[in-house]
């Protein structure tokens, strides 16, 4: 893939969960406001990262290994948003708590695809692409959790609150966003 072409399935994701957050507030305002917001932002990100282009990115992957990264993403956020949707239509209607509880986990197991293709990606990459993405989740993971528990002191101390359930579920987001911040960073080091 050459050219702004490698980027289409990106941006065709980004303009998906686009649609899918407006859909959602529109179809579904009593959903909370928190899921629209988490679906935008995941849109915004994908987004950002196809326009940015560069050589930090899937691109330094032999070709073979970039287009199992970009089907294997693809199919796991359209997975992702179909359960999601589907989560919180019938959590509206389905009263008994054990049915309640597995629907609420339908949308975890395409998270668990999107882990998968994250280190399959790695794992087909070179030592010097490897050793960027180490040090970028590393970066990602302690930031991530130097905010959450100062969020918890605050907490604590009767500063903020917080939903726990909001709080709980941007984690992963905010994870793999400061996860590309870090790795565009990192990777100029190794120019």
């Amino acid at each position: 893939m050459t050219g702004s072409f490698r980027y289409q399935p990106l941006r065709a994701v980004a303009a998906l969960l686009m649609v899918a957050a407006v859909a959602l507030r529109l179809l579904l305002p009593a959903v909370p406001a928190w899921a629209p917001a988490l679906i935008l932002l995941s849109a915004v990100v994908i987004g950002a990262v196809s326009m940015r282009g560069g050589t930090t990115d899937c691109t330094t992957a032999p070709p073979a290994v970039q287009r199992r990264y970009v089907r294997d993403m693809t199919t796991g956020m359209v997975g992702y948003m179909a359960l999601l949707f589907a989560s919180l239509l019938l959590l509206r209607v389905v009263e008994v708590p054990t049915l309640r509880a597995l629907i609420a986990l339908l949308p975890v197991a395409p998270i668990g695809l999107l882990l998968r293709a994250m280190l399959r990606f790695i794992r087909g990459v070179d030592e010097l692409q490897q050793r960027i993405e180490l040090e970028a989740i590393c970066i990602a993971a302690a930031l991530v959790s130097f905010g959450y528990m100062t969020g918890g002191f605050l907490q604590a101390a009767q500063v903020i609150d917080v939903p726990a359930s909001a709080a709980m579920l941007w984690v992963f987001p905010l994870v793999c966003g400061l996860y590309g911040i870090a790795k565009s960073v990192v990777a100029r080091r190794y120019r």
